[in-house]
């Protein structure tokens, strides 16, 4: 017989309890379990195990057209080269960042290449949608739309219409009439989610769900939610910002580290092809403080500027704040100048930003926060058609960092003559017409040419 029983779902992470909890014990967030109801011992399945036999992977065939364009490259690339049918895509983001644009123009895209898509919405009615397409322009018949809460339903559409891409806007407001709570919460995001993997399994469709955020960043519902799908990508950016950046967290069909960058405009997202110059637009010439580095983003080499302010301080505590890069890296990167350089920076107040609205945690822009921090403390300016890359460790040496062939000749494109890197890298790269480079063991011999 089937028993009712009552469980205590975290809204945050996820997280089950037995009781009610003030705080839940893995994200440590207050006030966030909520009583649900679940059925125990019901549904349970009398197929024999072994009823499916084990194929060998040599007998399995995969076919070159597995993977359908979306006719934007920047997606294309988070994505690793187009859509895989019968998978399943998380798209997360902030409220109004472009997560429902964004797949508006892919729809829009996939039926002028005559690809049947379906877009099922439950926040928004028919109308509100249709206004949305109006201002991008270019649908044909091939874009159906639906309206509905009930997951039932969509199944019973998606299995009739018969489309190749399915978009879900938005989890959140989809439901199972058998699951007792309401719709968002953990268990009908789980068990949605679950339905949706299978129909992508068995109907080979490709789908897209959209997910909203909590406030710290994640997607809201259960944390599983993400190891279940496919592939993870989260858009980047302040809603005020012009430019937006899609990332891959998860893949299983691709890379993970890629990116995307989008520029928001009146008539939707418009890809930004190179995004280095458009990190570097703007930036001062000949400024204390100011370092251009080269980060890699999957396959990419962006070329972004380190801008850094270092002033007496005024207090007992000096302050320390870091944007678009890690805190705890600066305090250590400062640590290091002080130790192995002698440069007395405890009194001083500090103030790291990545120009651009970026976020970086690769180890390669060490060299360039250091060099943006020596520049300002002594306010001397580095030339500006300079470029750093290389990793600082604790005892004040330059460690190699990947793909340094890469960083060179991206950095030699875009009209830069000299560039720092460390000394293993320098050895090992080719001389490039026009590019000066200066390989660095320790932070001594930079402090020395700069």
């Amino acid at each position: 017989m089937a028993k009712t029983k009552q469980i205590y779902f975290c809204q945050e992470c996820g997280n089950e309890s037995t009781k009610w909890l003030g705080q839940c014990p893995t994200c440590k967030c207050w006030n966030t379990f909520v009583e649900e109801k679940i059925v125990v011992g019901a549904n349970k399945h009398s197929e024999k195990a072994g009823a499916v036999a084990p194929t060998s992977i040599l007998d399995i065939t995969t076919s070159e057209d597995a993977r359908i364009g979306t006719g934007m490259k920047e997606l294309d690339r988070v994505l690793g080269g187009g859509i895989v049918k019968g998978s399943l895509t998380l798209v997360g983001g902030d409220p109004g960042i472009g997560k429902s644009t964004l797949l508006l123009q892919v729809c829009r895209n996939l039926t002028m290449a005559e690809n049947k898509v379906l877009y099922a919405s439950g926040e928004e009615s028919l109308q509100q949608i249709k206004l949305r397409a109006e201002r991008l322009g270019g649908f044909t018949k091939d874009m159906l739309l639906l309206c509905e809460t009930n997951l039932d339903v969509v199944e019973n559409a998606i299995t009739k219409t018969k489309p190749e891409v399915v978009v879900i806007d938005s989890i959140q407001t989809m439901y199972l009439e058998e699951i007792g709570s309401g719709a968002g919460s953990v268990s009908q995001v789980r068990e949605v989610t679950s339905r949706l993997m299978r129909i992508a399994k068995q109907l080979e469709v490709a789908i897209f769900i959209v997910g909203h955020v909590t406030k710290e960043g994640t997607v809201a519902g259960p944390r599983t939610l993400e190891h279940m799908v496919d592939t993870v990508l989260y858009f980047e950016g302040e809603k005020n910002a012009i430019y937006r950046v899609l990332r891959g967290v998860k893949n299983r069909f691709g890379s993970t580290n890629e990116i995307g960058v989008f520029e928001m405009k009146d008539t939707g997202l418009y890809e930004v092809e190179n995004p280095s110059q458009v990190m570097l637009n703007g930036r001062p010439l000949d400024a204390a403080g100011s370092v251009v580095v080269c980060s890699m983003e999957g396959t990419r080499p962006i070329l972004i500027e380190i801008q850094a302010l270092v002033c007496q301080s005024n207090f007992n505590l000096p302050r320390r704040t870091s944007v678009g890069i890690d805190y705890n890296r600066v305090n250590l990167l400062m640590a290091v100048l002080e130790k192995r350089a002698g440069m007395m920076l405890a009194g001083n107040d500090a103030y790291v930003n990545l120009a651009g609205g970026m976020k970086l945690n690769e180890p390669a822009i060490d060299l360039g926060v250091v060099v943006a921090l020596v520049s300002s403390f002594k306010n001397n300016p580095i030339d500006s058609h300079t470029i750093i890359f290389g990793e600082v460790g604790l005892a004040g040496e330059i460690r190699g960092v990947s793909m340094a062939a890469q960083r060179v000749k991206e950095a030699s494109k875009m009209g830069f003559t000299t560039c720092i890197l460390p000394q293993i890298n320098c050895d090992s790269i080719e001389e490039i017409s026009g590019m000066k480079l200066i390989g660095v063991k320790n932070i001594t011999e930079v402090l020395s040419y700069i």
